[in-house]
This record gives C-alpha cells, sequence and structure tokens, in this order.
C-alpha cells in the first residue's frame, strides 16, 4: 500500500532533528545527526521507521534515534522509545533479532612494542579457540536442563563452570543477568538452536578485535578504568547467536496474531506488540531475559579463550598480563528503568535497537567504581577505523532515557557492499593500514567493508555535541577475526 504521509523533518540545532506529529502519532520524533548523517538517513528511509514508532500505545517523550541509525526490522536499527507500564506495549521489534547483541572491552598492562610482532600469532589462536562463522557451533555441548542453568544465570553460570574471573560480574550491565528469565517461555527450536552455540562468535558484522589505545581525552577517566595510551585493548561485538534470533522469530509471529486481540493497528506490521501486562507480553520478556542472559554468558566465555590466547602466546597468566575487564554493554535489549518523564519518576520499558545505555555519574546502577564519571560506554567502528570508550551524561538522562549510539552504522546493504568489493582483495586493503583480518569467509569481509559503514568520528562528534554522551578514549585496531 502506497505510504501517503508527509513526514517532515526539521532541523532544530546543528545536532538534532524533529519529525513533528501526524496522523495518529502518540509522540514526535527526534533523531539525532549532522547535515552529513541525516542525508544517509532520508535515503534508506530510517527516518519513516522512527515517525512508525511513535505510534506505538503508551510510548513516552519521544520516538528517538541515534546519529547511526539505518533501516531495520519494524524499529529502525538506532532507534530508542520507551513506554508506559500500565497502557504500554512492549515490541520484539524494538530488541531486534539478536536479542543482547552487545560489547566488551578488556584493557591489558601490555604496551604495543611489547606485543607488535605477536599479533598474528594471538589472532590465529584466538581463531582456533573461538568458533567464527554462520552456523558456527563451540567447544560446549549442553543438555536442556543445563541450557535452563545458562538462561536463568548468565554470566555467572560461565563464570561457576570456570569461564571467567568473579569480579568480571560487577563490570557487566544487570552483572551478567537479568531476573524473572523463563527458560519455559523458550521454544525447543530455540533450545536445538542454542544448545552448540555458547562460545561462538557468529558472522556478519560480529567480530574480535585486538587495539591499541590511539588517544585519551580524558587522563581521570581513563586512568579510573585503568587505561593508559600506547596499551592493548580487545573488544569483543556478539550476541545470543541463533538461540535468540529464534525466540526473537517465535515471538514476532505470535505478536503478530495477537495484535488483533488487542485491537492494537500500527502503520507497519513489522511493529508487532501487545501490552506490557497481557500474557503474550509478560511471556515474551522472560523470553528475551533468557536470551540475554545466554549471551552474556556467551561473552564471558569467549573473554575467556581470549585470555588464554594470549597467555599461550605470550607465556605468561591472563592475571599477571592484566586482561581486566572494563564493562560490557547490551545494545539490543528491552529493560524496565526508572525515568524522569514530565517532572515525575516513572517506570518504563525502554526499548534499545542497535543503541547503548548511557547512565550519568553517580547512577546507581553503574559499577561503584565508575560512579564518578559516568557509565563507560563501548562504541565499536568498522574494522579499518577507530572505535571509541565513551561515559554517559546527565543530558542522556533527561532526553534519551539514557541512551547513546551503538557503533558506525551500515549506509550500504551486504548486497551493494559485495558489489562494489567484486575486484577487491579487502584482506591486503587491510594489511596495507597495519591490521591483520582473519576471517572464516571472503565474502564476510567484503560486506563489513569500511566503505559499508558510516564514518565513525561523525557519529562520535554528533552524539558528543549533542550531550548525551562524552568521549575519553580513542582505539586503532591491529587485529580483528570476523565471522
Amino acid at each position: 500500500m502506497k505510504d501517503n504521509r508527509k513526514i517532515i523533518l526539521e532541523k532544530v540545532s546543528p545536532f538534532k532533528w524533529r519529525i513533528p506529529r501526524i496522523d495518529k502519532m502518540r509522540v514526535e520524533g527526534i533523531i539525532y545527526a549532522n547535515d552529513t548523517l541525516i542525508e544517509s538517513v532520508k535515503r534508506d528511509d530510517a527516518h519513516i521507521q522512527v515517525a512508525n514508532v511513535a505510534y506505538l500505545p503508551g510510548i513516552q517523550m519521544y520516538s528517538l534515534a541515534m546519529p547511526d541509525i539505518h533501516y531495520g526490522y519494524g524499529f529502525p536499527i538506532g532507534g530508542v522509545a520507551a513506554t508506559d507500564l500500565g497502557n504500554g506495549v512492549i515490541s520484539p521489534g524494538g530488541v531486534g533479532y539478536d536479542i543482547n547483541c552487545g560489547v566488551r572491552v578488556l584493557r591489558t598492562s601490555i604496551n604495543y612494542r611489547e606485543i607488535s610482532a605477536y599479533i598474528g600469532k594471538i589472532i590465529s589462536e584466538m581463531y582456533n579457540n573461538i568458533p567464527c562463522g554462520v552456523g558456527s557451533q563451540g567447544k560446549l555441548r549442553l543438555d536442556k536442563q543445563e541450557l535452563r542453568n545458562v538462561m536463568k544465570n548468565g554470566a555467572k553460570w560461565a563464570i561457576d563452570n570456570g569461564f571467567g574471573w568473579d569480579e568480571d560480574l560487577r563490570f557487566i550491565e544487570e552483572n551478567g543477568r537479568m531476573g524473572g528469565a523463563d527458560p519455559d517461555a523458550v521454544s525447543e527450536r530455540a533450545y536445538e538452536r542454542g544448545k552448540r552455540q555458547l562460545g561462538t562468535l557468529g558472522a556478519g558484522n560480529h567480530f574480535l578485535e585486538i587495539q591499541v589505545v590511539d588517544e585519551i581525552f580524558d587522563k581521570e577517566a581513563a586512568e579510573i578504568m585503568g587505561i593508559e595510551k600506547g596499551n592493548i585493548t580487545v573488544m569483543i561485538h556478539t550476541g545470543s547467536r541463533g538461540f535468540g534470533h529464534q525466540v526473537c522469530s517465535d515471538y514476532v509471529h505470535l505478536l503478530q496474531s495477537s495484535m488483533r486481540k488487542y485491537k492494537i493497528q500500527l502503520p507497519d506490521n513489522e511493529l508487532a506488540s501487545v501490552p506490557i501486562n497481557s500474557p503474550e507480553g509478560k511471556r515474551y520478556f522472560s523470553a528475551m531475559k533468557s536470551a540475554a542472559n545466554f549471551a552474556w554468558a556467551n561473552r564471558e566465555i569467549i573473554q575467556h579463550w581470549v585470555r588464554k590466547s594470549f597467555s599461550t602466546v605470550m607465556g605468561a597468566s591472563p592475571e599477571s598480563l592484566g586482561m581486566h575487564l572494563i564493562y560490557d554493554v547490551a545494545h539490543n535489549i528491552a529493560k524496565i528503568e526508572v525515568h524522569n518523564i514530565n517532572g515525575k519518576n516513572k517506570k518504563v520499558c525502554v526499548h534499545r535497537k542497535g543503541a547503548t545505555r548511557a547512565f550519568p555519574p553517580g547512577h546507581p546502577d553503574i559499577p561503584e567504581k565508575y560512579r564518578k564519571i559516568g557509565q563507560p560506554v563501548l562504541i565499536p567502528g568498522d574494522m579499518g577505523t577507530y572505535s571509541y570508550i565513551l561515559v554517559g551524561t546527565e543530558k542522556a538522562m533527561e532526553e534519551t532515557f539514557g541512551s547513546t549510539c551503538h557503533g558506525a552504522g551500515r549506509v550500504l546493504s551486504r548486497h551493494k557492499a559485495l558489489k562494489i568489493t567484486a575486484n577487491r582483495s579487502v584482506q591486503n586493503e587491510m594489511k596495507k593500514k597495519g591490521i591483520i583480518v582473519k576471517a572464516k569467509s571472503i565474502r564476510t569481509l567484503r560486506e563489513e567493508v569500511p566503505d559499508a559503514y558510516k564514518d565513525i568520528d561523525e557519529v562520535i562528534d554528533t552524539v558528543e555535541h549533542a550531550g548525551i554522551s562524552r568521549k575519553i578514549i580513542r582505539l586503532k585496531p591491529i587485529g580483528v577475526i570476523k565471522g
């Protein structure tokens, strides 16, 4: 059906755009972008999805989008929406198919000069230890009961089974476990897909990256995080694998059919939603939490093998190499949080899809170690450019439900990326930049070519100038594993 709505973008500041209410939109739309980035938003119609989200029953304040926004399933990737717990809805499209896709970063006490000759060996060792690629299966073989324990306990299950350190839990969002997960809300198909995928990286934009601390913008904050210029960090980007994908797929179908029951009409059927407190809403939320916990266990196990790989090549223990977790944060998740809505504190369901939590200094939900500076925000670039560590701000709490960007954001589809790289060796291009790349598939490298992504520096400058996060550290890739 032809969309006859006239969706307008009004510039309200150099880094912020407004979509006025039309038709049955319940709130306005807000997109954080500069003049260059907004053009890519228009080209792929992501702003239309921002407007569509504004139709959700119970949506609060605004339908929001970050500067790395691009077109997604129902919600745009880079979208944020908070809904009222009383009359609002929950939507799988507002979380995404890769439930709790997220990022964790380890620091080390290793200087680049000490390790430069070993990067290739470490990349090979990690590649051998951590399965990657489409449908990859890990070293663990879990029966149904053990997988249920993973769903309930998340990263703690991994640590209890020898895959991590107790201190890690303090530096994971939700301490690596969301309460209220219900394994009975998960289908048999999801169990089958998940039972051999713990400790695997997957494919697509997921990666392991060895980085060097290239620039420090706030020395005090970097010191609190234990980061020094010239030292090595490791970034892990992955989620809940086929397990989470199946959970989302199951509930998209269920909720699409349930919408009629609750008389919910939306401009896009991909926004399938039901009341949060309905039986279907509660069941989805419990299944989503199960997948979120699976993802935290997955990243914890991968981190264990990263530590082991460094230890094997360097001939030293992970402890002596200073391989401590800085932070782990989700960027595809729904959470019940307290936010100030029209001058009153209120519990709402915050959907973040391709958006990162960015809580400010002093917030009780961030580790005590970081309360002076704000929550660490981990933002990967593409494999040929910088990544960043930011911190959250008060302005983010006021304007975006404590949210910011999650990465560079695609500007080319995978099909177009393959087309422009038909006669190129992406691996050699990276080598010329001083980046060792190892991948399960050459196709993945071509799909993930840096040309396919927005300029990460523009994205970071936008969120910083908009005041919704603050730049602390820049990280340069020197070794990358892709699926």
